[in-house]
């Protein structure tokens, strides 16, 4: 058996990977059953109709980055279908966010594709194997984590109340607001998880449920097509790499927003021998500035992506242009495989693959994944992910698996956990606990220093002359590191009081 430590999302994401583990699992097959557990357990915040990133970095052979992001469908419609499908709600959730939701919403998704190629060339047990703690957890039932209920608490009746089998899933067993610690039952995904640890991927595109799902699609104005089905691929893609203090770092690659961005800021910041709050917030000002002016528009999303590296690369951040929920773990095992994957189904669009207890994204109503408008790009198109998985490995032969969930915040959450512990050699779990900032750019344009309880962050805001607004302490806003390290103390897995923590060490 190999001894494998796991930062998961709640308690059935964990109990998953671990029992893989223990019964002869790497670190690859416990971060795949954490993954598909978290995609069956945690309604709202994740999906198994979601898109997903694999970064894996094998013990014995170099880091790749298993791309099965969403993208747009539409194949075979006529340009008339394009633009309508879509309804807005107006939540509470992260202070206030209008969505598009329903079956126009949804985009062609991914993640089971990403998890079954990862399985398939770095993992050791059968893909049956993999799914079948999820199974199990959604038939005898499993606990509803915190930020799936608060989540569901803010946009239960909004966002699902249209859809009475979506509905019921969402509420709790007294008929209201699903509670932190309540045991869920979905035994209809209970069904369809039996399926697919038989018939894998396939039952989705050309299965029963792709089946389902796109006469739903066509019957209620969506874009999903058998097509799309067929067609989509995931990709296996080469990390951006970069130096980080005694580590080589591997970051998801262009067409990522995130990885791009995270490459950027880390790259900076490996400058500074012993960085400073004022250097941190200079780099995420104009990284993120950056990326509200380009990438957020951007038709080309790779070759934006490689011309932001190439140019952080020649000239540093002098050559730059001034002008919603996820889910993630990371697992290392005692022979130095590291695997870290993050999830996002958006927002969710509201509404179940009719019969299966599956809940569908809303990727294509997430108003910061799509600033260039509704269904503006052509069908195939990668959509914008901030999804940053990374996995890293020293001179000496440690490896590390780190991620976060938190949108925009994913990048500037991981950049200052690394910068923390792979620079100024911090314990991983202090890096972790450690005050955070974000710089957010508010409508007008201007930034505003957003930032946990800290002194020193104050004071270089204020010298910085900018706006700021203090949070009262530690906040799920700043993201939710999980990490898994084999260093010289052994495996050790931490993660973050922020959000949910759940971490282990097989025996």
């Amino acid at each position: 058996m190999t001894r494998v430590a796991l930062a998961a999302t709640g308690p059935a994401p964990l109990e998953a990977g671990l029992e893989v583990a223990a019964d002869g699992g790497n670190a690859v097959d416990a971060a795949i059953a954490a993954a598909l557990s978290a995609m069956s357990t945690e309604p709202g915040v994740v999906s198994l109709m979601g898109g997903a990133y694999v970064n894996v970095w094998p013990a014995d052979g170099d880091p790749v980055v298993v791309d099965g992001n969403v993208e747009m469908p539409g194949r075979g419609l006529d340009t008339s279908a394009f633009g309508r499908g879509v309804r807005q709600v107006h939540t509470d959730y992260g202070g206030g966010v209008t969505i598009g939701a329903g079956h126009g919403s949804v985009a062609n998704s991914g993640a089971l594709h990403a998890l079954s190629l990862a399985r398939d060339r770095f993992a050791l047990l059968p893909w049956r194997r993999l799914v079948e703690p999820s199974a199990r957890a959604c038939r005898e039932g499993y606990r509803i984590g915190a930020a799936a209920a608060l989540y569901l608490g803010i946009v239960r009746d909004t966002l699902f109340g249209d859809d009475a089998e979506a509905h019921a899933l969402v509420t709790g067993a007294d008929g209201g607001a699903v509670q932190p610690g309540e045991t869920c039952l979905n035994v209809d995904l209970a069904d369809i998880l039996e399926l697919l640890a038989v018939q894998g991927v396939p039952l989705f595109t050309t299965g029963a449920v792709g089946r389902v799902l796109v006469d739903d699609m066509a019957a209620n104005g969506g874009l999903v097509t058998a097509a799309d089905l067929m067609a989509y691929e995931e990709v296996v893609r080469t990390p951006t790499m970069r130096s980080v203090g005694a580590w080589s770092v591997a970051l998801n690659p262009p067409p990522s927003v995130g990885g791009p961005m995270l490459a950027a800021m880390l790259g900076q910041l490996a400058r500074h021998q012993h960085w400073t709050w004022p250097e941190v917030i200079d780099i995420q000002r104009q990284v993120l500035a950056y990326r509200l002016s380009v990438h957020d528009r951007s038709r080309d999303l790779d070759a934006d992506g490689h011309a932001l590296l190439a140019s952080v690369e020649r000239h540093g951040l002098a050559g730059l242009p001034t002008s919603a929920s996820t889910a993630h773990v990371s697992a290392v095992d005692e022979h130095g495989n590291a695997c870290a994957i993050t999830m996002s189904a958006g927002y969710g669009a509201g509404m179940v693959i009719p019969g299966t207890g599956i809940l569908l994204n809303n990727a294509l109503g997430e108003p910061e994944l799509n600033r260039l408008g509704l269904h503006a790009v052509p069908p195939g198109t990668r959509l914008a992910s901030n999804m940053a998985p990374t996995t890293a490995r020293s001179a000496v032969g440690s490896a590390l698996a780190v991620g976060s969930p938190g949108a925009d915040r994913i990048t500037t959450a991981l950049m200052q956990v690394l910068g923390r512990s792979l620079l100024l050699g911090d314990g991983l779990q202090h890096a972790i606990d450690a005050p955070r900032l974000h710089v957010r750019f508010m409508d007008d344009g201007s930034p505003r220093v957003e930032h946990e309880p800290s002194d020193e962050i104050s004071a270089a805001v204020a010298a910085g002359g900018l706006a700021a607004h203090r949070y009262p302490g530690p906040h799920m806003y700043f993201g939710g590191v999980g990490a898994a390290l084999l260093g010289v103390d052994g495996l050790v897995a931490a993660g973050d009081a922020r959000r949910e923590a759940a971490v282990g060490v097989s025996p």
